[in-house]
């Protein structure tokens, strides 16, 4: 029996997770993800696939972030008709993701039909998928607890543990039982880290003969999260003093959850004035409604400063939840301190572009990141503080004060994931493949590996690899 473990996205790259691993006659697919980054590229990527969706037997969903889910209901219209495999939580969230992006895509084809229309020009383009689509996608969907063994192929049996990075995140060990032949395979997804706002930390999995593991932070350390409640107060502090806005881009799942967590927590102890803040993201509503429905997940220091109080860790009386268009456009018109927290996380859509075009050019505003920013996306020129940035095709000089905090990262820097590594059971342990990660990333975490003896590949994208 052959196993082979292949990628056509996530490999030496962020975006666009899609693992395969191939045992005998079976094949599995972990995440399906979307390419985020330079607009004509990425589209291109998401369109156009190297492998035939038919052939695959099964997909396991690691969590709900576009970059690993994104891409799900063009699988399903491209032919794949078996299950997915997900957690509760991340199937409930996954829900929302794709709902989102379908509404997003179908509003930016438009504008771009309308724009042809008015130039003379045909306009063939069509989203990815729709909201029918998304639908479709969702009744293949098989929610399964951490900890109980699934079949998700003949011959491969998994099992699902908690990685700590969003809620219902998971990490994967495939068990392969094939003509005589034991093989146990990890798949990482996003490794979470350890002490972050209310979910629970990463658990170990059982020992593992090959795992794939993640990169993202794979040349960066963390700041400690017990300093971050002090910056955030600091930041927050100044920026009222200089009657300026904090405008803080935040996916609307987990990244903006925490952030309320922790400002709520900084209102109690009356570190931060009374000034009013606003999650002006629909989707991050409906994400907050579905970490109330799934308190199975959190950890236990939210449910004793929470949960056995009755109190509601997500909304407190200076938080403002926005939904509508209207409401969203006046705080455009706000002349006095707030908070913003608004989607997408990396800048690249939603109305978090709008927020953007009215303070960016304001040196009194801060605009504070909380996660990572993928190589060529607004989100990283903005952190890499390039004079001017084009938003919407208008070009503005950025003269607000730019901010980052990296240790509200959900992704495990390279200390993190060296402690991760060193608890599994090195004498099983052949090989660690390398994924989800820039070069300079992948390069700094593979020299470190290998000064602690273990044997180490940076996966590329279509590569086949024995197991």
């Amino acid at each position: 029996m052959t196993i082979e473990l292949y990628s056509w996205g996530g490999a030496e790259e962020v975006t666009g997770s899609k693992h395969f691993l191939k045992a005998g006659d079976s094949t599995i697919m972990v995440d399906c993800g979307a390419f985020q980054g330079r607009r004509q590229e990425a589209d291109k990527k998401n369109r156009d696939w190297p492998f035939d969706a038919r052939d695959v037997d099964a997909v396991i969903l690691t969590h709900a972030h576009y970059d690993h889910c994104g891409l799900l209901p063009l699988l399903t219209s491209k032919g794949y008709v078996r299950s997915i495999y997900s957690t509760p939580a991340t199937r409930d969230l996954a829900s929302l993701i794709l709902l989102d992006s379908a509404h997003i895509q179908g509003k930016d084809i438009a504008y771009l039909e309308k724009k042809a229309r008015q130039r003379g020009e045909l306009f063939e383009k069509k989203p990815l998928y729709t909201d029918k689509e998304v639908h479709a996608c969702m009744e293949q969907f098989i929610t399964v607890a951490y900890h109980r063994a699934f079949i998700p192929a003949a011959g491969i049996t998994a099992t699902l543990y908690n990685a700590g990075h969003i809620l219902g995140s998971a990490l994967v060990v495939a068990e392969v039982n094939q003509d005589g032949r034991s093989v146990r395979v990890g798949f990482s997804g996003d490794l979470g880290r350890k002490n972050l706002p209310i979910i629970k930390d990463p658990e170990p999995i059982p020992a593992v003969d090959y795992l794939v593991m993640e990169s993202t932070y794979g040349n960066r350390l963390h700041k400690p999260m017990d300093t971050t409640m002090d910056t955030l107060a600091e930041i927050i502090n100044r920026t009222v003093l200089q009657g300026g806005k904090i405008v803080i881009p935040a996916f609307a799942i987990e990244r903006t959850q925490e952030l309320v967590f922790l400002i709520h927590l900084l209102s109690d102890q009356k570190r931060i004035p009374k000034i009013p803040i606003y999650v002006d993201s629909p989707m991050a509503v409906n994400a907050t409604t579905v970490f109330r429905m799934h308190e199975e997940c959190f950890d236990e220091e939210t449910r004793k400063a929470f949960i056995v109080h009755h109190k509601n860790p997500f909304g407190f009386n200076e938080l403002q939840y926005i939904t509508g268009k209207e409401e969203s456009q006046k705080l455009n018109d706000l002349r006095r301190p707030a908070i913003i927290i608004s989607a997408s996380g990396m800048c690249e859509s939603g109305r978090i572009l709008h927020h953007l075009m009215h303070t960016v050019s304001d040196p009194r505003n801060t605009i504070l990141a909380v996660g990572y920013m993928a190589q060529n996306t607004l989100g990283r020129r903005i952190v890499e503080k390039r004079p001017e940035i084009s938003i919407f095709g208008d070009v503005y000089p950025l003269k607000a004060d730019v901010q980052v905090l990296d240790s509200f990262s959900g992704h495990a820097d390279y200390n993190e994931i060296l402690d991760y590594i060193s608890r599994l059971d090195r004498t099983q342990l052949k090989k660690i493949f390398l994924v989800h990660g820039e070069t300079e990333a992948q390069q700094n975490l593979k020299a470190l590996l290998e000064k602690n003896k273990y044997a180490v590949e940076i996966v590329k994208a279509g590569a086949r690899y024995q197991m």
